[in-house]
């Protein structure tokens, strides 16, 4: 037991002795992504622009009741698809962070346990662009920013928090198992069905009795936060029981995997 803390604990250490490097191989990894394209970074943020109007054009237009809705329907997807963005990206470009930088993972005096965090940072970039072009365009509608909405930089820590876990596990996975990306790729494109962002969970009477299922979801703790922080106006310790949960499921996530990662990272560099 001693030794598993130990490990887990010299990743933070990692992590924290490295930080310059790891900031400096984040802004690089999140400018090369795009390298040799005309627009460049620009496309960061086209395709999730594309995606959110979509699913305004389809959901909040083309099946809009005629009741008027409070807030407006692109305002409540914004609140709930801006971290779902964070999380996928994240997930997808972290889970193949050992198997990119094999290079790095193959040099003995570099930390690799420093490789899922730079693609973590790297997503966040993204991220809080669509934090402050969401947070401007609720008080473009009249939602004003006030105390509540600092509560963002809690959920963005909280969402960061929970994919750091995932991806330690998935990072480590994917090196000796590569189908499981294409796994994850099908797994998002239900989880976010699965995750009350296009629709509400309260409008679905048939789901009254099992909306306990959808959220064991910890994304459902996060996507409803920051609709609390962004225009319902409510703290995250007003959900005390969702709180702790979440908090448990994140640090269970990451007791999980680190310990996937620092059972097989003895093997990555065989592998690769």
């Amino acid at each position: 037991m001693a030794g598993k803390t130990k490990a887990k604990s010299s990743l933070v250490k990692d992590v924290y002795e490295n930080r310059k490097l790891v900031w400096k191989l984040a802004k690089n990894d999140f400018k090369t992504r795009y390298a040799g394209s005309y627009l460049g970074i620009i496309w960061a943020f086209v395709q999730p622009v594309v995606t959110v109007l979509v699913y305004w054009f389809v959901f909040g237009i083309g099946f809009r009741e005629s009741a008027p809705q409070n807030p407006p329907f692109l305002l409540y997807l914004l609140g709930g698809i801006v971290p779902w963005f964070f999380f996928q990206d994240a997930l997808n470009s972290g889970t193949n962070a050992m198997i990119e930088y094999n290079y790095l993972v193959k040099k003995v005096v570099f930390k690799i346990s420093v490789l899922p965090v730079i693609k973590l940072l790297s997503a966040l970039f993204v991220h809080c662009f669509f934090v402050v072009f969401t947070i401007i365009l609720f008080a473009c509608y009249g939602y004003i920013p006030d105390i509540y909405t600092i509560q963002v930089l809690y959920y963005s820590l909280g969402i960061f928090a929970l994919v750091l876990g995932i991806v330690y596990a998935t990072s480590a996975v994917v090196v000796f198992f590569r189908d499981l990306s294409q796994i994850i790729s099908i797994a998002l494109q239900v989880g976010i069905w699965m995750t009350p962002i296009m629709w509400k969970l309260t409008d679905k009477p048939a789901l009254e009795k099992i909306q306990w299922i959808f959220k064991l979801n910890p994304l459902y703790y996060i996507v409803t936060g920051y609709r609390d922080a962004l225009y319902e106006k409510v703290w995250f310790f007003e959900h005390l029981v969702y709180t702790l949960y979440f908090w448990a499921f994140v640090i269970g996530m990451y007791v999980f995997g680190t310990g996937i990662f620092n059972r097989l990272k003895v093997h990555f560099a065989d592998v690769l």
